[in-house]
């Protein structure tokens, strides 16, 4: 300390007046940090839209609740601009215009059209033809037997089958087509999934968010982080005809699906709107099976192969994807789980503590 007085005194007065003035600019900038106080508090803000057949529910922190309306309003033109795009009941479509054109040659087709189509080429292999994209030609069978109240003969549904199956798309780059003129996509099991994992894309970019929940009618749900002070968002978790207990999501997706959620009466019994590629048969059993996993569309579409599967084959076949659980349950609310599916969920059973 000495030196340093030594060789300070030994300086030029203009010298010494600058090194005072920065060292006080430095001290007045420690002690202002010191005094301001945390950064302020996250703002809640929250919506809900109709878009792609179900109500889309967002809810968002964010830095300010300016910042916050515009994310939500950038989220909801992702979920409306892909809606323009995969929906079966526009005629406008892309996908429309490729089931129109099925048996022809590929066509040009946007970029998210054709990423969803790899996607779902993808988990048809991967649960061995449980789900299937191309599943149009039995939707259409189906929808026709309700109409005239009989079920479709077996005649009839070995006829639709011939035209389902991952190899009768093609994609070339950004150029897809149906190789069989009868054939027809639908993409109604995995298109909530693929908008979620946009609006992931879209909320990681925007560095004024803190955390977000997104969910499709409750069936299709993203949790990106986690709200302030928590260590997931919490959901009620039903189980058979009652209420299991609660998880919590944090960077995860949660894909629910119900065999009878929807379902028709044809002849007199209950038929589901999730169909068998393999067989062609409407399920008529009612389950419902949950999927997790890190992307929308993966939990999207091991959600519907797991009530094709059955608690056997489904439940082993999940086990051994990397990251995805998941869970069955019958209407008596027995359940069959894989190994890590409350564990990853933070499940908590109704009356313990939290």
């Amino acid at each position: 300390m000495g030196r340093l007085s030594r060789h300070f005194g030994e300086l030029p007065q203009r010298r010494r007046s600058l090194i005072r003035t920065r060292a006080l600019a430095l001290s007045l900038g420690f002690c202002l940090a010191c005094a301001s106080g945390p950064a302020p508090a996250p703002v809640e803000v929250s919506d809900g839209r109709y878009v792609m057949g179900t109500a889309l529910e967002i809810t968002l922190f964010a830095r300010d609740r300016a910042s916050g309306r515009a994310a939500l309003d950038r989220l909801f033109a992702i979920a409306e601009q892909l809606d323009q795009m995969l929906s079966t009941y526009r005629d406008s479509s892309a996908l429309s215009r490729v089931n129109r054109a099925a048996g022809s040659p590929p066509t040009p087709v946007p970029p998210d059209l054709t990423a969803i189509l790899r996607e779902a080429l993808a988990y048809s292999e991967q649960s061995r033809g449980a789900f299937d994209a191309t599943i149009g030609p039995l939707v259409d069978l189906w929808t026709r037997a309700a109409r005239r109240d009989r079920p479709p003969s077996d005649g009839e549904r070995s006829q639709a089958r011939r035209h389902v199956g991952a190899h009768q798309i093609l994609l070339v780059d950004n150029r897809a087509a149906l190789r069989d003129a009868a054939a027809h996509i639908n993409l109604g099991a995995i298109a909530k999934g693929y908008a979620l994992d946009r609006m992931r894309e879209a909320l990681e970019s925007d560095p004024a968010l803190d955390s977000a929940f997104a969910s499709f009618g409750q069936s299709s749900t993203l949790a990106w982080r986690a709200p302030p002070q928590t260590n997931g968002w919490r959901l009620l978790l039903r189980d058979g005809e009652g209420l299991a207990g609660t998880i919590a999501l944090r960077d995860q997706a949660l894909s629910v699906s119900g065999s009878l959620g929807q379902w028709s009466e044809i002849g007199g019994r209950r038929y589901g709107h999730v169909i068998d590629p393999r067989t062609g048969h409407a399920l008529t059993q009612a389950r419902q099976a949950s999927a997790l996993a890190s992307s929308a569309s993966a939990a999207d579409a091991w959600s519907t192969a797991l009530l094709v599967l059955g608690e056997s084959e489904g439940i082993a076949l999940i086990e051994a994807q990397p990251g995805v659980e998941a869970q069955l349950i019958d209407p008596d609310g027995r359940r069959w789980s894989t190994s890590g599916f409350e564990r990853a969920t933070r499940f908590e059973a109704l009356g313990e503590a939290p």
